[in-house]
């Protein structure tokens, strides 16, 4: 693992918690929900962000903000906006559960979440864990695994790796040997070799250690690992070492896996979208494209988009009910997905503000709500910048298409937070 930092959701500057909290309770106070609203919130913010504003809301309100969004929201959109209101240990400790829980056991979440984080995470993990389910974790995934699979997995749970000590060249020239020599050098594998450098050594010291065993081998250590295992440990070995090498890649590639064939892992694609998004997100869609030749918002929103037979009942009743029926779950999905994956959020967020008002005026009627909230809310911030994009997006001013689309003193009130022409 690189620990290069490109996150896609970083938060916002000049951020108030409890203005956050009013709006959210608005879009869910009287008949219907606003989900855009509740999107353009909760995407944007980072999670001690998100954190401040349940506090808030709990402050000023008496309520259960996680509970209050789950009475207004259903389905996969529902997932993600529960996901991201969630500490990130948490969040990982209920997948982790989730995937032990009941008949079988989903190795493939083991292997995602234990085999691809740093120590620090995985010890955060860990104690949120037995603080959720009153139940050590390598307790419950020891009952759930077993052989050498259950033996790597608790290796790195019980913080084994090695993460203080520095890059030593001749000790990654011994490491190297004694992985050659309990693999291709000999009939059979040796698999406690391979657990205790793999689970012990820092991701610094294990670059190092690939790299030597090229050299000794003139294979690379994938290579070794595909011929000499098989099963959930041979995955579990090539995560670490193509997170080591590549986390970009290792989860572009489970990104892509989730989105192949029919239906899609909903699961996959929530967790990895919202764990990583304030890690490196940035690095994994830029590696995404670069191997399959599409961005991965695209394919987000072609996957996820909305079929008869695929969407989920509502739970909510009445005029609320009939409002989400007429809007697809899977569709709500795409939405908080793509927003986000969406580069215009991190790289340009002015221009992504200038063509939310430039909806909120179009068509039918003009989306009131949306027109205050980002000229409110972006006039301590960026809105200069939002006036200058709409104006060389659309080759008109935001103050003329405010005119014409508003009156009175609403108007006026608008005009007068867009400054100056």
């Amino acid at each position: 693992m690189t620990g290069h930092r490109e996150p896609t959701v970083v938060g916002v500057a000049n951020f108030n918690a409890a203005e956050d909290a009013a709006a959210l309770r608005a879009a869910m106070k009287g008949f219907g929900t606003d989900e855009q609203a509740i999107i353009d919130i909760l995407t944007t913010r980072s999670n001690a962000q998100r954190q401040a504003i349940s506090q808030a809301f709990t402050h000023e309100y008496g309520r259960d903000l996680i509970d209050d969004l789950k009475s207004e929201l259903g389905g996969h959109f529902e997932d993600v906006i529960v996901a991201l209101m969630l500490p990130p240990e948490e969040y990982l400790c209920r997948e982790l559960n989730k995937c032990m829980e009941g008949l079988g056991t989903d190795e493939h979440v083991l292997i995602e979440i234990l085999c691809t984080r740093t120590k620090k995470e995985i010890a955060d993990i860990v104690q949120a864990y037995e603080r959720l389910y009153n139940r050590p974790l390598a307790e419950h995934m020891c009952s759930e695994t077993s052989g050498d699979f259950r033996r790597l997995l608790t290796l790195i749970v019980t913080g084994a790796r090695d993460e203080e000590a520095a890059v030593d060249p001749a000790r990654a020239a011994e490491c190297a040997q004694q992985l050659y020599d309990a693999g291709e050098a000999k009939w059979g594998t040796d698999e406690e070799v391979f657990n205790k450098i793999l689970a012990h050594e820092s991701f610094a010291q294990l670059r190092l250690i690939f790299e030597e065993y090229k050299n000794i081998s003139g294979r690379t250590i994938e290579q070794a690992i595909k011929a000499e295992v098989d099963g959930e440990l041979k995955e579990a070995y090539s995560a670490i070492v193509e997170c080591v090498q590549d986390a970009a890649g290792w989860f572009a590639a489970r990104l892509r896996g989730a989105m192949q064939g029919l239906g899609t892992d909903d699961s996959t694609l929530i967790r990895v979208l919202v764990s990583r998004s304030e890690l490196d997100l940035g690095a994994v869609k830029r590696e995404y494209e670069r191997r399959y030749d599409k961005t991965l918002e695209s394919e987000i929103r072609v996957r996820t988009v909305a079929h008869p037979a695929l969407r989920p009942g509502d739970k909510r009743k009445g005029i609320r009910g009939a409002t989400a029926a007429r809007r697809p779950l899977r569709t709500r999905c795409a939405r908080a997905a793509a927003g986000l994956v969406t580069v215009e959020c991190v790289e340009n967020a002015a221009a992504w503000f200038a063509r939310r008002v430039r909806a909120a005026t179009q068509g039918v009627g003009t989306d009131d709500p949306c027109l205050v909230r980002v000229i409110a809310t972006r006039a301590e911030v960026d809105l200069a910048a939002i006036k200058r994009e709409y104006e060389r997006i659309y080759d008109k001013t935001l103050s003329s298409d405010l005119e014409g689309e508003t009156s009175g003193d609403y108007k006026r009130a608008l005009v007068a937070l867009l400054g100056p022409a």
